[in-house]
């Protein structure tokens, strides 16, 4: 091989040499730029994920509260209370003498006149103690008789040397002594003659008979009823008047202000679901239980049909007027707490302010707020325990169904450093204060 050949070896070798060098640095540069482009990009992506977990994490440190405004109090107050219904008049009635039952004549449910027969009592002890009271009656007259003879006798020998002025007067008070002896065989005479009236158990009134305990040779005590095996007194029956029932109702002292002459009310029992009573005001006590601080309120019910039972329960619903201005408020928005009753306001600036208010009248699920609130007062629904006065909150909508308000006042002008309303939540603007859905 020419030196010519070496020389140009030489140079095309060194040449592909040097451009395979050049690719090598040319492939680790685009290695390291691809490499540092990464480390750029995490790191960026890194400190977006930490802004963003900051900011999600102060933003979800806000409370979430629903507000709900004061509304106005119904035209027409509403109150159910539990009612007994008693008869208009209801009697039990024992046995005034002592024996045993001769028969029974009226049994469970039969409708009675005044001066009917219930039962008969077979009394003869009774019987034997009357006699012989008409004896002690006879025999008291027969010494009267005498005792009078005597007397005119010795009055005919007054004055005379036969007998003395005492003597005399001795015979007159004997006559009279005799006389009361007969005045108190008559009235025991008379006393064993109502006592045997007795024997026969009559209604008092005209009604219907409630109950019978009395059997066939069951012996009865004289004022004690009828004596069972363990020597329990029970009246032998019962006699109700139903023509018209008594309603009895225990009023809270909080609505004694609708108790008059012109109350009304509309009763409902349990064996007639669909059926509505109408009953009216009859008396009322105008004194409180001490231990229920209710008053006892009689109302009148007509049963000419006999539908109505005595001892029913009933549910009874009064109807007056209300104060259409008062303000109320769900109960779930009063907060007891040792500075008195409370409720949570929020202001313009999403801040808690706790406030101290009077209530009224319960109604229910609602109650009557007499002060401390106004209608344009954005009141927290259901506040936690833990909420403080001055904390920053985060209005967010009611639940749909659940607490439906009127539409609210319009808001005031956001955009301030702490108004919430203008943070965004999941990148979808905040939903506007209030409760409607």
């Amino acid at each position: 091989m020419t030196p010519e050949h070496d020389k140009t070896g030489g140079v095309d070798a060194r040449a592909k040499a040097a451009a395979a060098a050049r690719k090598r640095k040319m492939g680790f540069a685009i290695v390291a730029g691809v490499a540092g482009f990464l480390i750029i990009m995490g790191l960026v992506q890194r400190h977006s994920a930490y802004v963003q977990l900051a900011r999600e994490t102060a933003h979800d440190a806000v409370p979430v509260v629903q507000i709900i405004y004061p509304q106005k109090g119904p035209e027409e107050r509403q109150l159910t209370l539990p009612a007994n219904i008693a008869a208009w008049y209801q009697a039990p009635i024992y046995a005034q003498v002592s024996g045993y039952v001769k028969m029974w004549y009226k049994d469970f449910g039969a409708r009675v006149k005044a001066g009917d027969v219930l039962a008969e009592i077979d009394t003869p002890g009774l019987d034997a103690q009357y006699a012989a009271a008409q004896a002690n009656y006879n025999v008291a007259q027969a010494r009267y008789k005498l005792a009078q003879i005597t007397a005119r006798r010795w009055k005919a020998l007054q004055g005379t040397q036969a007998v003395s002025q005492q003597e005399v007067d001795v015979q007159a008070a004997n006559a009279e002594a005799e006389k009361a002896q007969v005045e108190a065989a008559l009235h025991d005479v008379e006393r064993y003659a109502a006592l045997e009236g007795f024997k026969k158990i009559v209604a008092p009134f005209d009604g219907i008979v409630t109950s019978r305990m009395a059997d066939v040779g069951d012996y009865v005590n004289a004022g004690r009823g009828d004596v069972d095996s363990r020597g329990n007194a029970t009246e032998l029956f019962s006699v109700a008047d139903v023509h018209a029932m008594r309603v009895f109702v225990a009023v809270p002292q909080d609505y004694a202000d609708i108790i008059s002459p012109r109350l009304q009310a509309e009763l409902i029992v349990p064996q007639y679901p669909e059926r509505t009573f109408k009953a009216r005001f009859l008396a009322t006590a105008s004194a409180f239980n001490p231990n229920t601080r209710t008053v006892t309120t009689e109302l009148v019910l007509d049963n000419k049909s006999g539908e109505l039972w005595p001892n029913s329960y009933a549910t009874a619903t009064f109807r007056a007027p209300a104060d259409p201005d008062q303000l109320i408020l769900p109960e779930g928005a009063i907060v007891f707490r040792q500075e008195g009753t409370q409720v949570a306001l929020v202001d313009d600036s999403n801040h808690v302010h706790l406030v101290n208010v009077a209530l009224g009248r319960d109604l229910g699920t609602t109650v009557e707020v007499q002060r401390g609130v106004k209608k344009t007062d954005r009141v927290i629904n259901n506040p936690s325990a833990g909420l403080l006065d001055g904390q920053l909150v985060r209005i967010v909508k009611g639940t749909p169904g659940y607490n439906v308000q009127p539409t609210p006042p319009a808001p005031a002008a956001s955009g301030s450093k702490n108004d919430t309303r203008a943070m965004p939540e999941d990148n979808r603007p905040m939903p506007e204060a209030g409760g409607r859905p």
